[in-house]
């Protein structure tokens, strides 16, 4: 697998946009890496867009590590946040891939989690993305 050009990224917010259409509650949306990189968004400057992709890793993890202590598998299907004024939608989106979604407080979760799945479904082999390679011995000494 390779790492996302400018023009996939341009893609993918396409891709994001159509969420929206679909579903006129959600107030952004942010396709990210499991580690945190934003990869492509909607709806949210960029400041907020990274910070999203922050949080959503953060949550994403937390709940694997619950997951793994008491459900005996790390695999996350979807967190779910209700917020004062919005809800937080953060979904597994394919290979260390992850997807959030901001909407508004009155959206039927039901459909905002029904057009994530069905989005991740018809497009999942192009919102994977590729592990990170390990650093090397000359990485780390070229960052010191």
């Amino acid at each position: 697998m390779t790492a996302a050009s400018a023009n996939d990224a341009q893609d993918l917010a396409w891709l994001l946009r159509g969420l929206s259409d679909e579903v006129p509650a959600i107030r952004g949306s942010v396709l990210l890496s499991a580690d945190g990189m934003m990869k492509a968004a909607h709806g949210l400057d960029r400041a907020g867009a990274e910070q999203m992709a922050a949080l959503a890793s953060g949550l994403f993890s937390i709940t694997r590590s619950a997951g793994a202590r008491f459900d005996g598998s790390s695999e996350v299907r979807q967190v779910v946040a209700e917020l004062k004024s919005s809800q937080l939608f953060i979904s597994w989106a394919g290979f260390n891939s992850v997807l959030a979604v901001l909407a508004d407080a009155q959206a039927d979760p039901a459909l905002v989690g029904f057009e994530m799945a069905r989005l991740i479904r018809a497009v999942r082999p192009f919102l994977h993305t590729a592990a990170r390679p390990a650093p090397t011995a000359g990485d780390r000494a070229a960052s010191t």
